[in-house]
C-alpha cells in the first residue's frame, strides 16, 4: 500500500517521513487559512501544543550541565513565590518526569477540553508562564511528591519560570538563543495569536451544530508557556532531532539520560526527561514527543537504530496518532 493511501482526504497539515536522510514522503495538505484557501506548505509554521515540553527540558538539562542548576534543587530554593499548599521540596527532576504532584491547572484526567479553562479566566491574559499562576498556585497537592507518575502541565510551566529566574531572560527568548538557534530551527518560536508572523497556519475546530469550522483563538493561550505552544515546521523538527543526536544541544551523557526511562508505566506510557518513550518489541525505547490542543495535533517519533523519523502535524486536530501507527506498519 502506498503511504498516500493511508491519509484521509480531509487531512490538513504536514507529514514528513525520513529514513537514512532520505525523504520517503514530505508533503503538505489542506489550508493554512481556510476561508481564503491559502494552502499549507512545507514551510508553514504550525502550533504544536505540549510538544514544546521537550524544548523546555533541553534548556533545563543545559543549565544543569552548566552547573547553574541541579536535578535535586527544590522549588522553595529556586523561585521567590508563595507556594501556599504546594510542597516547596518538589525537585526539578520530579517536575521533569511528571512525578511532582503539583496541582495541574489543566488536569487531563478530569477536564476533557482545554477550552474549558477560559470560561472564567480569559485566555487573552495568558502571554507568559507567570500568567498561569492564578490557575493553580492556591490549589492543594494532587498527591505527595514522588509518589507516582501523572502527566502534568503545571510542572513545565514552573520549569519555564525556573529558566527565567536563573537566566534573567524570558523562557522563549532563552530557548530561541540556546535551543532553536544551535539547531538551525529558524522557523520555530513562541508567537502571540493576535500577532502571528508570516506563514503561520490558523487552527480550526469543527462546530457540529452549525456544521462549519471556526478558529481556536479563544480556546488556547494567546502565547505559549513552559507547558507548550511553540510554532514550528516539519523541517525544523527534523533539525531538532539531528541536533539532539549529534550532541549539539546536550552532551552524549546527558542526552542518554534524557532518553532513558525515568518514569511512567505500561498503561500511561514511559517517560524520560521531557520526552515520551515508546517500548519496542525488543524492549528498547524509542523517543517521541507530542501535543494536542483544540484544533491542534502533533507527533514526532524517531528510531535512532533505524535512523527513521516520522513527523505529523495537523491544524484541524486530525488523528495523527492513528496515522503514525498505520504509517509505521506500512514502512
Amino acid at each position: 500500500m502506498k503511504i498516500d493511501e493511508l491519509i484521509d482526504a480531509d487531512f490538513s497539515g504536514c507529514i514528513a517521513i525520513r529514513e537514512h536522510d532520505r525523504h520517503i514522503l514530505q508533503k503538505a495538505y489542506g489550508y493554512a487559512d481556510m476561508p481564503n484557501k491559502i494552502p499549507n506548505e512545507l514551510n508553514t509554521r504550525f502550533a504544536t501544543a505540549s510538544a514544546g515540553k521537550v524544548f523546555v527540558a533541553v534548556a533545563i538539562l543545559q543549565l544543569i550541565e552548566q552547573g547553574k542548576l541541579k536535578l535535586d534543587d527544590t522549588l522553595g530554593n529556586l523561585l521567590p513565590i508563595d507556594f501556599y499548599q504546594i510542597d516547596r521540596d518538589i525537585t526539578v527532576k520530579q517536575l521533569l518526569t511528571h512525578t511532582s504532584g503539583i496541582p495541574d491547572y489543566f488536569d487531563e484526567s478530569v477536564m476533557e477540553e482545554y477550552e474549558e479553562l477560559w470560561k472564567d479566566y480569559p485566555n487573552y491574559k495568558i502571554r507568559s508562564s507567570k500568567d498561569l499562576l492564578p490557575l493553580f498556585i492556591q490549589k492543594p497537592m494532587m498527591y505527595p511528591k514522588g509518589e507516582k507518575f501523572q502527566y502534568n502541565n503545571t510542572g513545565f510551566v514552573v520549569l519555564g519560570l525556573i529558566i527565567e529566574e536563573i537566566t534573567g531572560q524570558a523562557f522563549d527568548e532563552y530557548l530561541s538563543n540556546q535551543v532553536f538557534a544551535p539547531a538551525g530551527m529558524s522557523d520555530t518560536g513562541y508567537f502571540e495569536l493576535d500577532r502571528l508572523p508570516a506563514r503561520c497556519a490558523c487552527a480550526y475546530i469543527y462546530d457540529k451544530v452549525r456544521e462549519e469550522y471556526y478558529t481556536n483563538i479563544y480556546s488556547v493561550d494567546v502565547k505559549g508557556t513552559g507547558a507548550g505552544g511553540a510554532f514550528t515546521t516539519v523541517k525544523d523538527i527534523e533539525k531538532f532531532w539531528d541536533a539532539l543526536f549529534s550532541y549539539r544541544l546536550l552532551s552524549p551523557g546527558m542526552t542518554g539520560e534524557m532518553l532513558k526511562e525515568q518514569s511512567g508505566n505500561e498503561k500511561e506510557g514511559f517517560y524520560g526527561y521531557g520526552i515520551w518513550l515508546r517500548k519496542e518489541e525488543d524492549n528498547t525505547f524509542t523517543p517521541y514527543f507530542q501535543g494536542c490542543d483544540p484544533g491542534v495535533s502533533f507527533i514526532s517519533w524517531y528510531h535512532p537504530g533505524e535512523n527513521k523519523n516520522l513527523t505529523l502535524v495537523s491544524n484541524l486536530g486530525c488523528n495523527v496518532w492513528k496515522l503514525l501507527r498505520n504509517i509505521r506498519a506500512a514502512i
